[in-house]
């Protein structure tokens, strides 16, 4: 009699896996959920700009973080066209929107530091750069699912 949770093995051998299959892949930028908060309140609340500033600067860093994981000779994308050459153009997207969220994000601190720059204008940039990051992150985890269970023929 089984007195205690029965441990199922696992359907794919770990083993098999490249690296960064065992690993769960970079996390993408700081709190999003506070900035989107800071966007969701109200702009009158007295030092609205200044709490949207402090939520961009964890967001910036976790980007900049994101960025250097998967990029160069020893990230992940690296790593990815090392175990399947067929997802170059996948990689390719994702560090050309790496180069545009970052952009983004810099515009962003900028005109909200900018007392002339209207509410409903960095509403609106914060609104595309939240979209853009969750994109980003739907393609990159997409480009991991193709990388590590698409099966290419050969078993059945």
């Amino acid at each position: 009699m089984v007195t205690g949770p029965i441990q199922q093995p696992s359907t794919v051998a770990a083993a098999g896996r490249p690296p960064a299959a065992r690993q769960p892949g970079p996390a993408l930028p700081g709190d999003l959920h506070a900035l989107a908060r800071v966007l969701a309140g109200p702009a009158e609340k007295p030092r609205w700009r200044e709490h949207l500033v402090v939520q961009l600067g964890p967001v910036r860093r976790g980007f900049a973080e994101h960025v250097r994981l998967t990029e160069g000779p020893s990230g992940l994308y690296a790593e990815l066209l090392l175990q399947a050459p067929r997802l170059d153009r996948g990689v390719r997207r994702l560090t050309h929107e790496h180069a545009a969220i970052a952009a983004a994000l810099l515009a962003l601190q900028r005109a909200v530091e900018l007392p002339g720059v209207p509410v409903e204008e960095l509403r609106e940039r914060v609104g595309h750069l939240l979209r853009a990051l969750d994109r980003h992150r739907q393609r990159g985890a997409d480009l991991l699912w193709e990388a590590y269970q698409t099966d290419l023929g050969g078993e059945t």
